[in-house]
């Protein structure tokens, strides 16, 4: 649950990409120009920081904790049904969020990236695309933790989006970039991303060491599912 940080992250796994069915035969059929990369769950491994503030978060807004057995469970969810479960009114989420982001910003240095990120940023950057990261974290937060040679590998930022307000972002990104949907590609680690991702009209590719788990982000059919995390550079280049 990516509100300035997300639910826990699974363990890397390994063996190669399983592509879902295609949204759009003119979106596989076009190259890629863009990629657009969610922050919390995908890039950064804040799933363990997370879990360490979730039982404050639950004291001060008033919602169900989440429990150790309680944790497995929630990534085979939606991002509604977990909001759902656990009890939290949507008028709340803008609060939450918030109050994560600051606590964020006094603490990013607990937060790190996952491995070959830096790597992964250089090989995308090398093939010519853009690179931009729309996310529900600051721009303060997600710059602090990526640190000041992985951040200069961005082109676009959009930050600070709501729970599911990640398809206005996109729509922007998309201006500047001067690209159409069909030319780009949304990467994160939620069943709301693939969401956003397709009403805007663009192809969505899903990491599995993020928050959902890999049922519950196949259910919501992206067009790639990433087991590791040079396999996206690689999705990339085949589809130039």
């Amino acid at each position: 649950m990516e509100e300035g940080a997300a639910m826990p992250s699974a363990a890397m796994p390994k063996p190669a990409p399983e592509l879902a069915p295609p949204a759009s035969e003119t979106a596989e059929q076009s190259p890629i120009r863009l990629v657009i990369f969610d922050f919390d769950g995908t890039l950064s491994d804040s799933g363990e920081w997370f879990l360490s503030v979730v039982d404050q978060l639950a004291a001060r807004f008033r919602f169900r904790t989440v429990v150790d057995g309680e944790v497995e469970m929630l990534r085979h969810k939606s991002t509604r049904e977990v909001i759902q479960y656990l009890g939290i009114p949507n008028w709340k989420l803008p609060f939450i969020a918030r109050y994560i982001r600051k606590l964020v910003y006094r603490r990013h240095g607990e937060i790190h990236l996952f491995p070959g990120v830096g790597d992964l940023l250089d090989r995308l950057a090398a093939t010519g695309v853009q690179l931009a990261l729309v996310t529900s974290n600051s721009e303060a937060n997600a710059r602090a933790i990526l640190g000041p040679e992985n951040a200069a590998k961005f082109d676009i930022w959009a930050c600070g989006s709501s729970l599911y307000g990640k398809a206005p972002k996109f729509r922007r990104v998309l201006k500047r970039a001067r690209v159409s949907p069909a030319e780009a590609l949304a990467i994160g680690d939620e069943t709301r991303d693939v969401d956003a991702a397709r009403e805007v009209g663009m192809r969505a590719g899903s990491v599995l060491w993020g928050y959902a788990s890999e049922e519950a982000l196949a259910g919501a059919a992206p067009n790639a599912l990433f087991r590791q995390i040079d396999e996206i550079a690689e999705f990339v280049a085949r589809h130039q």
